[in-house]
């Protein structure tokens, strides 16, 4: 009886591993097959086919044969993934043509590619890449910013950095889109994407949002020491650094918007705790805040109400007035005085 148990426990947890296997590798050959969609129909077939029939074989008796073949052919699939690499050589879409170029020298940073296009709709707009000087010692805040548009789970989230002077920079972790290309939560997992370091004024990357796509945007006030803010800049520069040097592939789950933040932050801040709201990145703001990193003396509900900088943003194409696009934004946010400089 406990053999035939065994038995049976050892058959459905290696027909698992292969029911799992296989759909990965369907899904591999789909988003990565060099072949039109015909053929990646018919390869996706076979694969699927070639899996349904492993597990046939393993509940028939003959499971030394039926997963030795199968490993074989998996092991396949996995040494042809390992040659799908990133490139720097592909025609980009033209909000990501350009990566970010650094050079610090001793407080003054020198930004080359800064991205400030003035978009009328996501399809037309005035490309504009710009070079840019901060002056680190007079960085005085970190804001961060997510943009929701399909609940409350997903948002994007973008990292603004204010100094005395009036200038903000926003940093953006995204998808280096191909020319046609469009963003597939799915196709994340895939090695669909290489990974982008976008450096852009408030104007196009936030107004972009709120104002063209329609999404629902809020910031917050990130408690920071200055020297705290330089290293978190700084990691910003090293990360686009690291991918002018060489690409890197965009992961759904591992190495998006949300987790590079985090990874540079612990870097400056020691022993920040892993949590699933890094993961449902639309639940940040509420991490943030159980940490302590938000502005104090606000509880949740009102930093979120308080933080939604959507209706300031759509109000400020009507009537610019005299405050910037960036001043604009901020007037009311925990944390900022709205009506100067930060």
């Amino acid at each position: 009886m406990i053999r035939t148990l065994l038995r049976f426990s050892g058959r459905l947890l290696a027909s698992l591993a292969v029911l799992l296997t296989a759909a990965w590798a369907c899904a591999a050959l789909w988003y990565q097959l060099p072949a039109t969609p015909a053929i990646k129909i018919g390869a996706v077939v076979l694969w699927a086919g070639f899996g349904l029939a492993a597990i046939a074989l393993l509940w028939r008796g003959k499971a030394a044969r039926a997963l030795l073949s199968y490993a074989v052919g998996f092991a396949m699939v996995l040494a042809w993934w390992g040659t799908i690499l990133p490139s720097q050589d592909r025609v980009w879409a033209d909000d990501v043509a350009r990566q970010l170029v650094a050079r610090v020298d001793g407080n003054m940073v020198t930004m080359e590619n800064v991205r400030n296009f003035d978009w009328r709709t996501d399809t037309d707009y005035t490309p504009r890449w710009e070079t840019r000087r901060y002056d680190l010692d007079r960085l005085r805040s970190v804001d961060v910013s997510l943009s929701y548009w399909t609940g409350p789970a997903i948002a994007h989230t973008l990292v603004s950095f204010g100094f005395d002077d009036g200038q903000f920079v926003t940093f953006s972790i995204e998808i280096r889109k191909e020319s046609g290309e469009s963003f597939s939560s799915v196709g994340g997992f895939f090695k669909e994407f290489e990974m982008s370091l976008v450096a852009a004024d408030e104007h196009d990357i936030l107004r972009v949002r709120t104002n063209v796509r329609g999404e629902d945007v809020y910031m917050y006030r990130v408690r920071l020491p200055q020297a705290e803010m330089r290293s978190l800049f700084l990691g910003y520069l090293n990360e686009g650094a690291a991918l002018v040097r060489a690409p890197s592939f965009y992961n759904t789950i591992t190495a998006n918007c949300t987790t590079i933040v985090y990874a540079l932050a612990r870097h400056v801040v020691p022993g920040l705790p892993m949590d699933w709201r890094l993961l449902a990145s639309g639940y940040l703001p509420d991490y943030l805040h159980d940490v302590g990193g938000l502005t104090p003396s606000h509880d949740m509900a009102q930093l979120r109400a308080a933080g939604r900088i959507t209706e300031r943003a759509i109000a400020f194409d009507k009537n610019p007035g005299t405050d910037s696009f960036s001043q604009a934004i901020r007037r009311g946010l925990p944390g900022a005085d709205a009506g100067s400089k930060p």
